[in-house]
This record gives structure tokens, C-alpha cells and sequence, in this order.
């Protein structure tokens, strides 16, 4: 199969695409973007999430001839011009980041969160990312990196 699809911006024309492929898989082997983890291959954990034209999806549930014609961006993508972007160095700075299985999930999680609301009360961040799961941390230094670029995001935090 030949999937014709936009990932991060980029027009992107992928051959020998299996029948039964996960976005997730296309994005990994056929394109180079290891960003989004294959961690449960059941949509439980969050870890492959990515956006497809502008929501967020666990793309180990999505086969990849559903990206035909569609927008993709993965956590990758989140980043302009070699730049992270806040939530990405909000993640660092906090600590959030463990092991890093997870990250790539929760950092598209809350970057959807805070595009939707950009000061979200901490209920509403634990809902937002309560489809991701971390074994590493306890979520407290999460939910202060998603405080973090909250705060910097509305120009409010510390630089």
C-alpha cells in the first residue's frame, strides 16, 4: 500500500506500507520519527499519541493508510525550527522527564490541554492527562511541568 500524508509539515510519500500497519508503526520504521513509543499496542497507555488533524490519537490504534490525505504531528513536530517548545522545556526543567517512555505522550497530551485551556486548574490537568501512563514518577513533577508552561505560556511564569 502507498500512504500520501503531511507529517509535521512536511508532504510525505510512504511505499511498501503493510496492509494492517499502525500510523504508529509507519511513523517509526518507514519515516525515522521514534518519538511516539510503542509501549501497549492497545491504546491504554498514551505513550504513541500524536496528533491526526489536530486531535490527539493513541496512533498505535490508527492503521496507516487512515493518515491518506490527513495531517499528522507528533511530539517531533511540537518543536519549530530546532526550537522546543515550552511545554517540551517545561518537561525538562521539572523533571518530568524519567525514562522517557512516556514523555512523547504526555507532552502531546498537555500540549493539547493547554492549547484548549492555557490555565488549566490541576483536576483539569489530571483529566487531561489521564490516558497516559508513567511507571518512573509519582505525576507531581508532570502536573508542575504542565503548571510550568502554563505559566510561561500566558507569560506569567518564569522565563
Amino acid at each position: 500500500m502507498h500512504v500520501t500524508t503531511t507529517v509535521n509539515g512536511l508532504r510525505r510519500e510512504v511505499t511498501e506500507v503493510g496492509e494492517g500497519e499502525s500510523l504508529l508503526t509507519m511513523l517509526r520504521e518507514r519515516l525515522g520519527l521514534d518519538g511516539a513509543k510503542n509501549a501497549c499496542e492497545q491504546g491504554e497507555c498514551g505513550s504513541c499519541t500524536v496528533y491526526l488533524d489536530g486531535l490527539p490519537v493513541c496512533s498505535c490504534l490508527v492503521a496507516a493508510g487512515q493518515a491518506q490525505d490527513r495531517e499528522v504531528v507528533t511530539v517531533e513536530g511540537i518543536a519549530s525550527e530546532g526550537v522546543s517548545h515550552p511545554v517540551q522545556q517545561a518537561f525538562v526543567e521539572a523533571g518530568a522527564v524519567q525514562c522517557g517512555f512516556c514523555t512523547p505522550g504526555l507532552i502531546v497530551a498537555a500540549h493539547d490541554l493547554l492549547q484548549r485551556d492555557p490555565s488549566p486548574a490541576d483536576p483539569v490537568i489530571r483529566e487531561a492527562l489521564a490516558g497516559n501512563l508513567c511507571r518512573c514518577t509519582g505525576y507531581e513533577k508532570i502536573l508542575a511541568a504542565v503548571r510550568l508552561a502554563a505559566a510561561r505560556m500566558s507569560g506569567t511564569g518564569p522565563e
